[in-house]
């Protein structure tokens, strides 16, 4: 398995955040698809199985909460035979995001909206039982409405108010542009690109100090990071709109590990430590 080159750990100062008390994160997971490892990430074996996570992201705030990515929809089974033949893998649903808030009693009056990492089906499937905003911006929404990837999106998208939102803020921990949804630093949205135009790596800061790097598909799983590897050739040529840059995106991700929680939206493991919202049954 061939690694890229090490980089140097992050040595500056991290930037600053103020999040209010009583701001959280909770974890929904909504389902898995089955892959192999060869097909992960470079170096990979035929023979290891891995279980793909489809889980959306839950921040609570003061503010207004959002999600991040919207996890496998009541259509999942739709969504997965609008992808091409050879993409197609076998899933498991569970519960949908929208049923765990039921299950919660979740007031969804709370939600201000969804940020999608990025808008492959697999994130953007349980748009279809959700009643919110989606926020975007506009390299985004631009990949979204025309790319063959957006399918599923331009599918599940109609009725929803779309919010484009710019990246008016500074570089952020290695990526060149963000977005501060609150403010206050506790929410802050970093231009990755790469995998898609206007994908995203959503940096999430709590009271307690623990810090969180949502990086969507930078890497499919944790070994990306850790081993500092890319998805096999093929994978890159179909999957990534400039290789380049998602290599990019994943040595800036490497720098951050011992500073944070890093967590590729695939990878099961990733999310350990993460609370379920509390009442959802699964």
């Amino acid at each position: 398995m061939t690694s890229l080159p090490a980089p140097a750990p992050w040595t500056d100062a991290l930037p600053e955040a103020t999040p209010p008390a009583g701001m959280a994160i909770y974890q929904l997971p909504t389902g898995t698809y089955e892959t192999r490892a060869a097909f992960a990430l470079r170096g990979g074996s035929f023979r290891d199985k891995r279980q793909f996570a489809a889980t959306a992201i839950l921040v609570t705030h003061p503010f207004g909460d959002f999600l991040i990515d919207a996890g496998f929809g009541a259509d999942v089974a739709a969504h997965v035979a609008m992808q091409p033949r050879f993409a197609r893998a076998p899933f498991q649903a569970t519960r949908t995001v929208s049923q765990q808030f039921d299950d919660s009693g979740y007031d969804r009056t709370r939600l201000s909206g969804v940020f999608l990492t990025h808008s492959h089906w697999d994130h953007a499937s349980g748009l279809d039982s959700l009643d919110l905003p989606v926020w975007m911006n506009r390299g985004e929404l631009a990949y979204a409405g025309s790319d063959s990837d957006g399918k599923v999106f331009r599918a599940v998208s109609p009725g929803h108010e779309i919010h484009e939102y710019s990246f008016d803020g500074p570089a952020h921990l290695g990526f060149p542009a963000s977005f501060d949804v609150h403010g206050d630093g506790s929410l802050v949205l970093a231009l990755a690109g790469g995998h898609t135009t206007g994908s995203v790596v959503a940096f999430v800061t709590l009271p307690s100090g623990q810090r969180y790097a949502f990086i969507g598909d930078l890497t499919w799983q944790l070994d990306g990071i850790h081993r500092r590897v890319e998805r096999p050739w093929l994978l890159r040529t179909l999957a990534d709109s400039d290789p380049a840059q998602v290599r990019q995106g994943i040595l800036r991700s490497a720098a951050l590990t011992e500073l944070m929680q890093v967590v590729p939206a695939h990878d099961r493991r990733a999310y350990e430590g993460i609370p379920l919202l509390p009442g959802a049954a699964r």
